[in-house]
């Protein structure tokens, strides 16, 4: 998620009760696959509109939807021109506030490396030490997911008061493979009944508060 998302959507949350957030990852077995990340802001959406028609918010200026979409479409434009990305998509609901994006990816170090470039050039091209953590990494059947701590870092610099509504909000994080899991080390971790896929849930608060939470190293059926 970058920068620019970030500040776009800590405004709308500001005066949001619940927000869904739901990242969601394939993995093929040569290191491709697709991701996902949808926002839903809906059961919050007459907050938002009363917030929208306001010409200002504790002396920041409130942009309009026209301007929220140019900078989403921004991003999205951006992050088309990364190497090993293809296949972006992007919606958004601007009467129920629900915003998805998906793409493809040749491998996980392109995923990682297309949204650092995306971050760091919507932050001016500043070097940010946020941006050297590695998120996610896959091999010899073992996957370690966490979150990318600028997200979590960004959360935190909402007001104490406003950050409090995240709890009423959840935070699903999902890992699609293509062969069966063997096991995880976080005990907090559902697999399915196909064991093909492993999802983590929380609420925004608790991750500000913990961002390991989310953090989870699976490792698959070994290969015969």
């Amino acid at each position: 998620m970058t920068l620019r998302w970030f500040f776009i959507l800590s405004l709308l949350i500001s005066l949001t009760s619940c927000i869904e957030i739901i990242d969601d990852l394939s993995l093929n077995e040569d290191g491709s696959g697709t991701f996902k990340y949808n926002i839903n802001l809906s059961s919050s959406k007459v907050k938002i509109n009363s917030l929208l028609a306001l010409d200002s918010l504790d002396g920041k200026r409130v942009p309009s939807l026209e301007e929220i979409s140019e900078k989403f479409n921004n991003v999205v434009d951006l992050l088309r021109t990364k190497e090993g990305i293809s296949e972006v998509t992007f919606s958004a609901d601007y009467n129920n506030y629900i915003f998805k994006l998906k793409c493809d990816f040749s491998s996980l170090s392109a995923l990682q490396n297309a949204i650092h470039e995306v971050i760091k050039s919507e932050n001016g091209n500043k070097s940010l030490p946020e941006l050297e953590e590695t998120w996610l990494t896959f091999e010899e059947d073992k996957l370690v997911r966490s979150i990318p701590q600028i997200t979590v870092q960004k959360a935190k610099e909402i007001n104490t008061e406003d950050r409090a509504l995240l709890k009423n909000g959840s935070y699903t994080s999902i890992t699609r493979f293509y062969k069966e899991v063997d096991q995880c080390e976080n005990d907090r971790c559902v697999v399915s009944k196909n064991r093909m896929a492993v999802m983590l849930r929380t609420d925004p608060y608790s991750l500000t508060q913990n961002p390991n939470l989310l953090d989870n190293a699976i490792y698959l059926v070994a290969s015969n």
